[in-house]
């Protein structure tokens, strides 16, 4: 007799998590924000300092299942969930009589549990509906595939996944329309880019990529969830930030050093004087995952750490 089964649902794994935690040094008491809840793996181990944690994410099945822990029915709750995105914690926060928290941690992009479910379109290992929405609410990838025009679509493919050949990438998705399904759109790709099997990289990751991006607003987010960040934490509260690609990466290092640097400029012999002093300070370099991390977590390979201490200068204009 033999049966068939659906595709194992890899564990999550929360990645660089000893090093988010060094980086935010929780103490017992300290009030924290976990940005992207997600499987929850670093509110856990913040919970565990003995932190309160309030917990941001705009995917309904993340809350729901947030709500089901221990610290969430605790009164008053260790544990506080917002279904929001990360974007609007200052107000959502400030709103709830939270003017200021002690850190906070981002992790930017997609999560295992969205990856892991094909009915959710994120991914073109299974295939699924071509949805690729976080809060399951608004435009889908289809609708957008289907409608955009193809000048469009080739943007958002070289803006969001650096795809060089994004033009013949939308001529091919135009021309096979309607789409309804990932493995639709990846088989399109692969035909489009004359994908060779047993190439080291499925050529539709840089399009899939894109595709979620622009659907999610994701580089939009990152920026306003930056800047709220900035304008919550207090004094000495600490910021560390995981992202997944160059894209994310890029905006995360530009934003520390036009708020670590805003004194600097100038030369030795004519420094500038009129610039504003430093919002953040003691900003790291990248950090990433190590070969024992890599090993047990391959989803971490592209994951980059970037942490800072706030000061206690007054936040920037909100972006």
């Amino acid at each position: 007799m033999t049966s068939s089964a659906a595709p194992a649902i890899q564990p999550h794994i929360p990645v660089l998590l000893d090093e988010v935690v060094a980086a935010l040094d929780p103490q017992p008491g300290d009030v924290l924000v976990d940005a992207t809840f997600g499987a929850g793996g670093y509110t856990r181990a913040l919970l565990d300092t003995g932190a309160t944690v309030h917990a941001f994410d705009r995917d309904p099945d993340a809350i729901a299942a947030g709500a089901k822990w221990d610290e969430a029915q605790e009164q008053p709750p260790r544990l506080v969930l917002h279904p929001h995105r990360f974007s609007e914690m200052f107000d959502v926060l400030s709103k709830a009589g939270v003017t200021d928290v002690d850190g906070i941690a981002m992790d930017i992009g997609v999560s295992s549990m969205q990856l892991d479910q094909a009915e959710r379109g994120f991914a073109f290992s299974t295939d699924g509906p071509l949805d690729m929405r976080m809060e399951q609410d608004g435009p889908s990838a289809a609708d957008f595939l289907n409608t955009a025009e193809a000048d469009q679509i080739a943007d958002v493919l070289y803006q969001y996944g650096e795809e060089r050949q994004s033009r013949r990438v939308a001529r091919a998705i135009v021309a096979a329309r309607p789409l309804e399904t990932t493995g639709e759109l990846a088989r399109i790709i692969r035909k489009a880019l004359g994908h060779r099997p047993g190439a080291p990289k499925d050529p539709a990751t840089r399009s899939f990529q894109a595709i979620r991006i622009h659907v999610n607003g994701e580089l939009d987010e990152l920026v306003q969830g930056l800047s709220a960040a900035e304008q919550l934490l207090k004094s000495d509260g600490k910021l560390a930030v995981v992202s997944f690609h160059s894209l994310e990466d890029r905006i995360v290092k530009r934003f520390f050093k036009g708020a670590s640097q805003a004194a600097g400029g100038g030369s030795r012999h004519l420094p500038r004087t009129d610039a504003p002093p430093a919002v953040f300070t003691s900003v790291s370099k990248a950090i990433r995952p190590g070969e024992a991390e890599l090993a047990r977590n391959p989803r971490a390979r592209s994951s980059v750490l970037r942490h800072a201490v706030r000061t206690d200068v007054p936040a920037r204009e909100a972006a």
